[in-house]
């Protein structure tokens, strides 16, 4: 299963006011600026360090800029802290706009905040449902429309969405969580016919299982409702199954700066080795399915 990184649900200030203000010059040709949500940990924090330690600027956010003191510390003026809720659409441009002031310019923005909902369907509650669409869908719009009038003006840039093989697929007791990154993937793909005209790129990663904080602190479980013990015990066994092999985040870095290196980057491209086998059994099936329907699917034509 994916593991897309911690959450900025709590409620924070748009842009932390003790966030560095010096400003570092325009970067080079050469070097890239990035700005990367939830970057405390997880991907976010190997994605940074892989574009700092070549070099690289970076603009980053995290629900206590406390938690990015080391990065600060390590590469200075290159990194931007911000202290950033990616729900709320205000505190996103505002943000955004910070760090194209204080960089010059914008080349790779990451939309990597989000968490995971445990909870079949009938568990959910109306809050904890409207979170995980807050925070895993309308934080990556607000993030994205903040950063789009930056990026056709100087013609060039990547938009990095973070998915998860939950994007392509589904799995019992996570409807939520799939319903959101399923969302996101069509808003971007959508998106990156949009902008293609900009010379602005879109790219989709898609995680397997990673030894990050997914299923751990950063997620969300809703209550239990007892009926389901039984699925709730198979499932769990499964998923023990699934994730038994999982990946290095600290591995993803490299990959990353493939991709945003690439002339013509990927829409979407899957992190590990288990999403492709995944994919290709689903959409298999999928097909297969339609296939045996088709009669009934030309007849409902009239």
């Amino acid at each position: 299963m994916s593991n897309t990184v911690e959450t900025n649900t709590v409620d924070t200030d748009a842009v932390d006011t003790d966030a560095v203000e010096t400003s570092t010059g325009t970067p080079s040709a050469a070097e890239k600026v990035w700005f990367i949500t939830g970057t405390s940990r997880g991907f976010g924090r190997e994605w940074a360090i892989a574009a700092l330690d070549r070099g690289d600027r970076v603009a980053a956010t995290a629900r206590n800029v406390d938690s990015l003191a080391e990065l600060v510390s390590r590469y200075g003026d290159a990194v931007l802290p911000l202290q950033l809720d990616v729900t709320d659409r205000s505190a996103a441009q505002a943000a955004v706009a910070r760090a194209h002031e204080h960089f010059g310019r914008l080349d790779v923005v990451v939309n990597n905040a989000g968490y995971g909902l445990f909870g079949f369907v009938e568990e959910v509650s109306e809050q904890e449902a409207r979170a995980q669409l807050e925070t895993n869908v309308f934080g990556a719009l607000w993030m994205t429309q903040a950063a789009l009038p930056f990026l056709r003006e100087q013609g060039s840039g990547h938009i990095i969405q973070v998915s998860s093989i939950g994007g392509i697929t589904a799995f019992p007791g996570l409807a939520l969580y799939h319903a959101s990154k399923w969302a996101l993937e069509g808003l971007s793909q959508a998106l990156a016919a949009e902008v293609a005209p900009f010379g602005i790129h879109v790219t989709l990663i898609e995680p397997g299982g990673f030894d990050t904080d997914w299923a751990g602190d950063s997620a969300i479980r809703a209550a239990e409702n007892p009926a389901y013990e039984g699925v709730r015990a198979a499932v769990a066994e499964r998923r023990k199954a699934t994730l038994a092999t999982r990946g290095d985040p600290g591995a993803t870095g490299a990959a990353v700066l493939k991709i945003v290196d690439a002339e013509e980057p990927p829409l979407r491209i899957f992190f590990g080795e288990t999403p492709l086998t995944i994919a290709k059994a689903d959409y298999a099936s999928r097909i297969a399915l339609w296939e045996t329907w088709h009669d009934v699917s030309v007849e409902a034509q009239g």
